[in-house]
């Protein structure tokens, strides 16, 4: 909304009004509006939630420290919406087709998550919305962003052809734009992987085979990172921080993407228009920051399914966006691990119990972050005993949070690598 007021004033040669048209400037105001609004917002939705007496259930899973927090207000993921929406509606270019997205799937999924939070918390139900309804709802989301993309005529790209360079002189030769299933491959150079090419099987009807499969994959994605950052919402600060951390990674892979010198001197593609994502991500930076403030050990404020099947939404719709999504595997690896370390952990058990008649774990508990609260060889047939100590809660939090800063930086510097 900004945006237009700040264009027109700059017509009538308002002075400062310029300004808004540096993506850099709109960002980081983005940056501090959220970071402001989270912490001033935040104390008065937590006395809210207090007062309505919308607390944390807590189970006895013998962990240090757990029960301390029985009763700790839950659904702060609003307080992340709230400081993410405001200041993308007031900086960003809302005519922008990856804006609109990205704001879809805010709403989405933290509607989704509000009505889970709302039946475990409000109604006593602990088993909250079935699962089934939140895969058909992420699904349905899926679905809106994969043919969005395909049916869009702004969601385009342009890949470079050849660089030539000369004296100080560089020129930059790029295919016209069009509508592409292509993605980065980190680590490779010269090499995308279109998902055309996976629909050679039906040569006739080869564009229409190619956009499915890629709606497909979209779902995939949006159902994996969301739930796996909902799995990763277990220790205080341990998902607003690595989301944080994902969330400038994802902002500097949309703002090299959106600069055509700097995509061609990384051989990436350049998408037009993607540039009003980084306004975004940094209002999503600011949202986990100022978010902290009141999540960090001690936790005063859970986020809740609102938060973290929001979070895991937005950073799988923004990769998928800029055709970054086969880096989620090494920007979201702690996400991967705490879904992994379920998945092995519950097929492991039922396969030991049908061959052996007895259940073994390989974990001593799931998520992976409670394998690391608990001590080793305390009674629990685990094949994984270490560390036979248990980790303080905040210990593991930070590790967790440098484990991802290393990672985010892996990630983008195998733009460079290719």
């Amino acid at each position: 909304m900004l945006y237009d007021l700040f264009n027109y004033l700059d017509k009538l040669d308002f002075p400062g009004a310029g300004m808004f048209h540096y993506i850099s400037f709109r960002s980081a105001m983005a940056l501090i509006l959220s970071l402001i609004l989270s912490t001033i917002t935040g104390k008065r939705i937590i006395e809210m939630l207090q007062k309505q007496q919308i607390g944390e259930t807590i189970r006895d899973l013998g962990l240090e420290g757990q029960m301390q927090k029985k009763g700790t207000p839950t659904m702060g993921g609003i307080i992340i919406i709230i400081a993410i929406l405001v200041p993308v509606l007031l900086l960003a270019r809302l005519s922008d087709i990856y804006i609109i997205l990205m704001l879809i799937t805010t709403v989405w999924l933290g509607t989704l998550g509000f009505i889970d939070d709302y039946i475990k918390v409000v109604r006593k139900n602990k088993d909250g919305l079935s699962g089934k309804l939140k895969i058909v709802a992420q699904v349905g989301l899926g679905l809106i962003v994969g043919l969005t993309l395909y049916l869009s005529p702004h969601a385009v790209m342009r890949e470079n052809v050849s660089i030539h360079r000369e004296n100080d002189k560089t020129e930059i030769v790029y295919t016209p734009e069009v509508k592409s299933t292509q993605t980065t491959i980190p680590f490779f150079k010269n090499n995308n992987l279109d998902y055309r090419n996976l629909a050679g099987f039906m040569p006739k009807h080869r564009t229409a085979v190619t956009w499915i499969i890629f709606v497909l994959v979209t779902i995939f994605i949006v159902t994996a990172v969301s739930n796996g950052a909902n799995l990763t919402d277990g220790l205080d600060g341990l998902a607003a921080g690595s989301s944080a951390i994902i969330g400038v990674a994802l902002a500097v892979l949309a703002y090299v993407s959106s600069h055509l010198e700097y995509a061609a001197y990384l051989n990436i593609m350049y998408i037009p228009g993607c540039e009003e994502l980084a306004v975004f991500a940094c209002a999503f930076i600011g949202a986990c920051i100022g978010f902290l403030w009141y999540n960090a050990f001690p936790a005063q404020v859970f986020m809740g399914d609102t938060g973290s099947l929001t979070l895991g939404g937005i950073i799988a719709v923004f990769a998928i966006i800029i055709h970054k999504e086969l880096l989620l595997p090494i920007l979201c690896a702690v996400f991967l691990a705490e879904s992994l370390s379920v998945m092995f952990q519950v097929s492991y058990f039922k396969y030991t119990k049908k061959k052996q008649g007895v259940g073994k774990r390989i974990f001593k508990m799931t998520p992976l972050h409670h394998h690391f609260q608990k001590a080793g060889n305390a009674g629990i047939d685990a094949l994984i005993q270490r560390p036979f100590i248990p980790v303080p809660e905040s210990k593991i939090v930070v590790r967790f949070w440098l484990i991802g800063i290393i990672l985010a930086v892996l990630a983008i510097a195998t733009l460079k690598m290719r």
